[in-house]
């Protein structure tokens, strides 16, 4: 089988090292297996995304010598996929509307004395979960803010037990509930990071998934849903993040560890993936660097 990896940034900042870390882990693993790298703009969130970052972002990683092959995906252009899947999964009522403010959510969870957690806190308790399809179609039809969660029982029940295999951890067994009924789809994005995702790795043909470790939870949520569709799931390689001498993540706010600084600095790109390996929390085998004309 072909080894197809891809770097996946959202264009909300510049590029940074430790953003350039794992564009260099998907770019060498395919190069080392004769396989394909590919390049997806995860620009989703239209109110933070900038095209100016996305040509800054390419840009940088064309002077990195991260060459991609074949065109850059942008996932604004194809929220009709999207569309397509969310309509699959309504029709196995899957997908529910929520009309909970943020303030309703949090209300919620107070006045519950064993409200479950999941990674990033406390789970939506699934307030309207239990509205009747007619309630659900008359709040929308007035025009109610609403976004539109899985029903995450329902999917479980319909995709029966599922895994991933990462490199580091082995067989993972799914849990399809971790993170609750998460946001599958809202009014103003017609889709999320989690399906996004899925369907994308999915229509490109991605065999082999190289992400930082922070987002090894979502994993469980991807491969639910691609039981779901009867997706492929691919091989997981989940890296740790590059962090610096305190142990602080590297983040797109660190305007010196931005690759256009350090480029503007002087400093050469192979020297720029240098400093990136020297920072990483592991050692890798045959830590080659992009060939130069």
């Amino acid at each position: 089988m072909t080894v197809v990896t891809r770097f996946a940034p959202s264009p909300t900042g510049e590029l940074h090292l430790g953003s350039a870390y794992s564009a260099w882990t998907g770019w060498h693993r395919a190069r080392e297996a004769g396989g394909r790298f590919l390049v997806r703009i995860e620009d989703i969130d239209i109110r933070r995304c900038k095209r100016e970052f996305e040509t800054a972002m390419l840009a940088d990683l064309r002077w990195l010598g991260f060459e991609w092959d074949g065109e850059v995906r942008r996932q604004s252009d194809h929220f009709a996929d999207y569309g397509k899947v969310l309509d699959q999964l309504d029709e196995r009522r899957l997908i529910y509307p929520c009309f909970c403010s943020r303030a309703d959510i949090e209300r919620e969870i107070a006045a519950s004395a064993n409200a479950p957690h999941g990674p990033d806190g406390p789970l939506y308790p699934g307030t309207c979960r239990h509205l009747s399809a007619a309630e659900g179609r008359d709040r929308m039809g007035a025009g109610h803010e609403h976004c539109l969660r899985l029903d995450a029982e329902g999917a479980a029940t319909q995709a029966g037990p599922y895994h991933f295999v990462d490199e580091t951890l082995g067989r993972v067994e799914g849990e399809p509930l971790l993170m609750g009924d998460f946001v599958i789809a809202r009014k103003d994005t017609p889709t999320s990071y989690h399906l996004a995702v899925t369907v994308d790795d999915h229509l490109q043909g991605i065999t082999l998934v190289t992400r930082g470790v922070d987002v090894l939870p979502s994993t469980h949520v991807h491969g639910l849903l691609q039981r779901l569709l009867g997706y492929e799931t691919p091989r997981y390689a989940h890296h740790k993040l590059l962090t610096d001498a305190s142990g602080r993540r590297f983040a797109k706010r660190d305007r010196d560890m931005a690759i256009r600084a350090m480029r503007d600095s002087g400093m050469a790109p192979q020297q720029v993936v240098e400093q990136a390996l020297r920072w990483a929390p592991h050692d890798l085998p045959d830590r080659a660097l992009p060939a130069r004309s």
